[in-house]
């Protein structure tokens, strides 16, 4: 049940750049269709044989009806919730403007994306949280990054609902984290690239199913705390 892989129609926001933009890649390579969803499109995106959807801000209600009337003929057999943004703070740098942006971004965002597109959802869709293990709250050791981390928490959160909520409509939902990756988001500091990166997390969802739905993964396939 929902165990092969797709060679379907996969949805990535954030694809311009970093692991969404190595996920299109990855994707389109091994022959799904890919519609690629950004604010503003790269060159290195418009390289990849993929359906780029650009201007949309997942913040925005408007932008997604849009897509979402685009794609109305689309059934989606892959949707990537990737899109997201990183600022770094400790106790006493924190702003309160820039956690409520990373929490709507992070978190609000994915939610407005698949209320959004659900009519392009249907039995057999697997949608995939792209999250990060600082958003467990067990693991966090070292503190700061106020907002980073209560918009990865709470998209933690959202994932496990959509897993049981949609768990009886036949659709199973990854909670993925990439590992340290070098991108933009990092500063290009990280142990593996993005295209690496992709190729785990692909692995991961190939290998999800309704049984193992709503469950925190590293991309290596180690089971995270919450």
């Amino acid at each position: 049940m929902c165990q092969n892989s797709l060679m379907g129609t996969a949805l990535v926001t954030g694809a311009n750049r970093g692991i969404g933009l190595a996920l299109a890649r990855h994707l389109a390579a091994r022959g799904d269709r890919v519609i690629a969803v950004c604010r503003q499109a790269s060159a290195e995106l418009r390289a990849v044989a993929a359906q780029v959807e650009e201007g949309v801000d997942v913040t925005s209600e408007e932008a997604l009806a849009a897509l979402a009337g685009r794609l109305a003929d689309s059934a989606l057999d892959l949707l990537v919730l990737n899109a997201g943004i990183m600022r770094a703070d400790d106790f006493d740098s924190v702003n309160l403007a820039s956690v409520r942006t990373q929490l709507e971004v992070n978190a609000v965002g994915p939610l407005a994306v698949v209320l959004a597109l659900r009519k392009s959802l249907r039995r057999g869709t697997k949608i995939a949280a792209i999250t990060s293990r600082m958003g467990s709250i067990a693991d966090n050791s070292s503190g700061g990054y106020y907002g980073y981390r209560m918009s990865k928490a709470a998209l933690n959160a959202m994932a496990v609902s959509l897993a049981k909520d949609l768990g009886p409509a036949g659709i199973a939902v990854a909670v993925l984290h990439p590992g340290f990756v070098r991108t933009d988001l990092t500063g290009q500091q990280g142990a593996l690239d993005p295209d690496e990166a992709a190729r785990l997390l692909v692995e991961r969802i190939d290998a999800l199913t309704l049984e193992s739905s709503g469950t925190f993964w590293h991309a290596n396939g180690q089971i995270l705390p919450w």
